[in-house]
């Protein structure tokens, strides 16, 4: 009796030493079979960041404005009253009124101004990054995979762009058109902008396509089309969309710019580099009507930088 006693005993101990702690398992994380994928884990890492989360809401709110100014404002942006608003102080304690901010040199709106203004800087932020990672990208996708003669023409075209200074050349391109419009500024932009695209497409598909997944597809006979698109593109997409959140912010920044300048957008459109370009006069006597257009345009490329910085925080498993 006390050798099965002492069994027992023995066996109980080897049980307990086999089973597994729950608290350390469940620390461990998921199984193997029930690993994130590279954009999940994004995902849940942008969920979790303050970055994130701040910047996404004042780009809502940006778009919102831009969409639908007339959420926010009644006021015509383009009316003034020379009688009664001329340079008019702002007032403060009626928000979201037409004279919040005041009046400018013409008597109109700054705040309506400040909403109107966004759809044109706005649109050519997005679209010209649009255009730049669809065109840009797909050179760089053709010159990274199939390298030879193709990648030698398109990566000397690149450098002949990289030569022209970009706010210079966008000047030289835009002071040839007399009526200079959203569409005319989007495409200056895009024709000069294509070109960092391209390279961080190009560096990042060299990269996959000597994955093994990747070679395996091609010794299986999957066609060029089927591996660019179902292997290559979903994993040299990152680099490729970090960069692109990141250049919008400058993109919008150019513009401004630009019009500052009187190269860009011009009346009647509404901008907000027209605003500041037109209360630079008025700096000593009105310095509100140069500050309130200047600290939107700031707060907009600052919204988009820290997106983009989010995303590529996300996106690298280095900064992790």
């Amino acid at each position: 009796m006390p050798e099965i006693a002492e069994t027992a005993k023995s066996a109980d101990t080897i049980t307990t030493a086999a089973a597994p702690d729950t608290a350390l398992v469940a620390e461990a994380g998921p199984a193997p079979g029930n690993a994130r994928s590279l954009w999940s884990d994004a995902w849940h890492d942008l969920r979790r960041s303050p970055l994130f989360i701040i910047s996404s809401a004042m780009i809502l709110l940006l778009l919102v404005m831009a969409v639908a100014p007339g959420l926010f404002t009644s006021a015509s942006p383009r009316d003034g009253d020379l009688v009664n608003h001329y340079l008019q102080k702002p007032n403060w304690g009626h928000v979201f009124a037409p004279d919040w901010f005041g009046y400018d040199i013409q008597g109109r709106s700054i705040y309506s101004r400040v909403i109107h203004g966004a759809r044109a800087s706005i649109t050519v932020g997005v679209v010209v990054t649009f255009i730049v990672t669809v065109f840009g990208g797909v050179l760089g996708m053709l010159a990274g995979y199939f390298g030879g003669w193709l990648d030698s023409v398109l990566s000397r075209l690149t450098d002949v762009f990289f030569g022209v200074p970009f706010l210079l050349g966008a000047m030289v391109i835009l002071t040839s058109f007399e009526k200079r419009e959203v569409w005319t500024v989007i495409l200056a932009l895009a024709f000069l902008g294509w070109t960092q695209i391209t390279r961080v497409a190009r560096g990042a598909v060299i990269t996959v396509k000597q994955a093994d997944y990747v070679v395996a597809a091609k010794a299986l006979g999957g066609s060029t089309s089927r591996i660019m698109l179902k292997h290559i593109l979903p994993n040299a997409l990152a680099p490729v969309i970090v960069v692109a959140t990141i250049s919008l912010g400058g993109y919008i920044g150019a513009e401004a710019t630009l019009s500052f300048l009187g190269i860009g957008l011009a009346e009647p459109t509404v901008s907000w580099g027209i605003d500041v370009s037109d209360g630079f006069a008025q700096i000593r006597n009105a310095p509100y009507v140069l500050i309130i257009p200047s600290v939107m345009v700031s707060i907009t490329v600052l919204s988009f930088l820290m997106f983009g910085d989010a995303v590529r925080n996300a996106l690298d498993p280095k900064l992790r």
